[in-house]
């Protein structure tokens, strides 16, 4: 049994360019049963309605983690240590069947849930975006209809007839199937058009431009108030300049600075889980997408730290 103290503490590494490949270092097992946070990809991207190559942004973020782990005992800017009293566990890849598309939601919902099954939070790693669908499916299923809060470019509500695999349009599908409360859900960082919100309340990216990253996070802790709340961020929130390694990149996006400082203030909502999705590493430039990814999962940990 994987104890809590081989999950605690900073796993020394003499060299920042080898070594083995996690996020953040830790400890890869599947051996949960001690643990706080459960880190785990979700190597799929035959949803894609553009590039594909999202199946790879797991080990990208992972790789991209690797500096941030050295500094984790004193981290920046929160200066927590996040290792001293979280347990987090890598617990690799979900198997996913390449030849037979009709297992995937099932095979990423069994995945979900029988990591939830140990009283944990699950951080995971897309993978495209239609990946957050079997994910809210899991956690709705242990914490009741949930509030999204969506980082994106894209609305993903376009209309759905619940069986395509498409990651522009699982939300509309999820909303549906009562898994989600959209007045509840925030969208951020849209720079799409859809003929109806749903319910949703839309920060697009001119408004957060024009409004700032305070009165942002205000708005988000306004409408989400204390509903359990899933964090889904879609790494073309960001601008193309600071996001290229993307699958649809649109321009006019958040600064990686503008999204962090807003995911670094959003302490004290109540969340259950998170993703980070759509990082496809072979359109990125010198690993800027994978280390943006890295850093807003990192930060989010932070929170789960900050909050004990």
């Amino acid at each position: 049994m994987t104890s809590r103290d081989e999950l605690l503490g900073y796993r020394e590494s003499s060299m920042t360019f080898a070594g083995e490949l996690s996020f953040l270092r830790r400890k890869v097992t599947r051996d949960i049963s001690n643990a706080d946070i459960v880190v785990s990809g979700i190597p799929f991207d035959s949803a894609t309605t553009n590039r594909p190559g999202a199946r790879f942004g797991p080990q990208a973020i992972r790789a991209a983690s690797v500096q941030l782990a050295e500094l984790a005992d004193h981290a920046f800017p929160s200066k927590v240590n996040l290792f001293a009293d979280l347990a987090i566990a890598d617990y690799g890849d979900c198997e996913l069947p390449s030849g037979y598309p009709g297992q995937v939601v099932e095979r990423i919902f069994n995945h979900a849930q029988s990591i939830l099954l140990h009283d944990v939070m699950m951080v995971s790693l897309g993978g495209d975006h239609f990946v957050t669908y079997p994910l809210l499916q899991a956690h709705a299923e242990k914490y009741g209809p949930l509030s999204l809060l969506h980082f994106d470019a894209h609305v993903d509500t376009w209309e759905d007839d619940g069986k395509s695999l498409d990651h522009g349009s699982m939300f509309l599908r999820a909303l549906r199937e009562g898994i989600i409360v959209p007045e509840k859900s925030v969208q951020v960082g849209i720079r799409s058009l859809s003929d109806e919100d749903y319910g949703f309340t839309v920060l697009d990216s001119p408004w957060v431009h024009e409004h700032g990253t305070n009165n942002t996070v205000a708005r988000i802790k306004e409408v989400i108030g204390d509903s359990p709340t899933y964090l889904t961020f879609d790494i073309d929130c960001l601008d193309p300049a600071f996001a290229p390694g993307t699958g649809t990149p649109v321009a006019g996006g958040l600064t990686s600075m503008q999204a962090l400082t807003i995911i670094r203030q959003l302490g004290g909502l109540n969340f259950i889980g998170m993703d980070l999705v759509e990082v496809a590493p072979a359109y990125d430039h010198a690993e800027i997408t994978a280390i943006a990814a890295a850093t807003i999962v990192h930060d989010f940990i932070a929170l789960q730290v900050k909050a004990l």
